[in-house]
């Protein structure tokens, strides 16, 4: 995972809480959860509508299906999800859902790479600023988000559980998972620090080396931890060695960050990235 090197110069960044290594598993699936832009999304299959031709004895299985991912300031899972969909007729009838991110791509012995399962409780949320940082995210899912039947969702983390390869298992508890809390002044600045920082090319300073494909890195949201960006079908992430708390720190993390405005060098820190479909292939944020 990406972890850029530098504090804040006026300090307005906040260490890990004491007890909390920032380099330990907590931080580990922090980081690959808010890197990945999809995940496997397991809903209890419920019981068969009537009149439908679903298995008899099907209710109570676990049902697997493909949903793109975006996530709150706090950390938070959030999904678009279409009613027509049964994964979310799933999750309207029992809450309880799971989310395995995977972070073994590219890797030629995908088992010794980090995967993170997080356990939850999806609630359908009508808090604009979801949406807002979702299709921010997925700007393609603009395209459908509007129909009726589309809403978006937050899981509640309650528990996680991180393979990071051979031997390295462990369960973390929403405390020990240690999200952070939403910043107000972030989240209220989040926005018009996004749409300045892309008007400056902030985005190709900060995003991996391009392939010359004429498309070129902006960034899709900033919370405490740090800063997701995209460029056509792939998404990276760049991630702080502190905490930040509101618009100013975050640019001040930022300007340590970004290559020199020539375009030289190297970002300040590593990015992780990875591709991704532009749509869903059932048009209804998931199979």
């Amino acid at each position: 995972m990406s972890s850029p090197a530098g504090a804040i110069p006026d300090g307005k960044g906040d260490a890990m809480p004491p007890g909390i290594d920032r380099k330990g598993p907590a931080s580990h699936a922090r980081r690959l959860m808010r890197a990945c832009d999809r995940a496997a999304l397991a809903t209890a299959q419920r019981p068969a509508d009537e009149g439908a031709t679903a298995v008899a004895d099907g209710a109570g299985w676990p049902y697997p299906s493909l949903v793109l991912v975006a996530f709150d300031h706090d950390g938070s899972p959030l999904l678009l999800l279409s009613t027509l969909a049964d994964h979310t007729r799933n999750l309207l009838a029992d809450g309880r859902v799971g989310l395995l991110f995977d972070g073994t791509a590219g890797l030629a012995q995908p088992l010794t790479g980090a995967r993170l399962s997080v356990l939850g409780r999806a609630e359908c949320s009508d808090d604009p600023r979801h949406r807002e940082r979702y299709l921010r995210r997925h700007p393609d899912a603009a395209f459908y988000a509007g129909f009726g039947d589309f809403a978006i969702y937050r899981v509640a983390v309650e528990r996680a559980h991180l393979v990071a390869g051979f031997g390295r298992i462990t369960w973390l508890s929403a405390a020990e998972l240690d999200l952070p809390a939403r910043a107000p002044a972030l989240v209220a600045g989040e926005a018009a620090l996004l749409d300045r920082l892309n008007g400056e090319g902030y985005g190709p300073r900060l995003g991996p080396a391009s392939d010359g494909d004429g498309q070129s890195w902006s960034l899709t949201g900033i919370d405490p931890e740090g800063c997701d960006l995209r460029r056509g079908g792939y998404v990276a992430r760049v991630d702080f060695e502190q905490r930040i708390h509101d618009t100013e720190s975050a640019k001040l993390m930022l300007d340590t960050l970004v290559r020199p405005p020539d375009g030289s060098g190297q970002p300040g820190g590593q990015t992780s990235g990875t591709k991704t479909a532009g749509t869903p292939p059932d048009g209804g944020g998931g199979t």
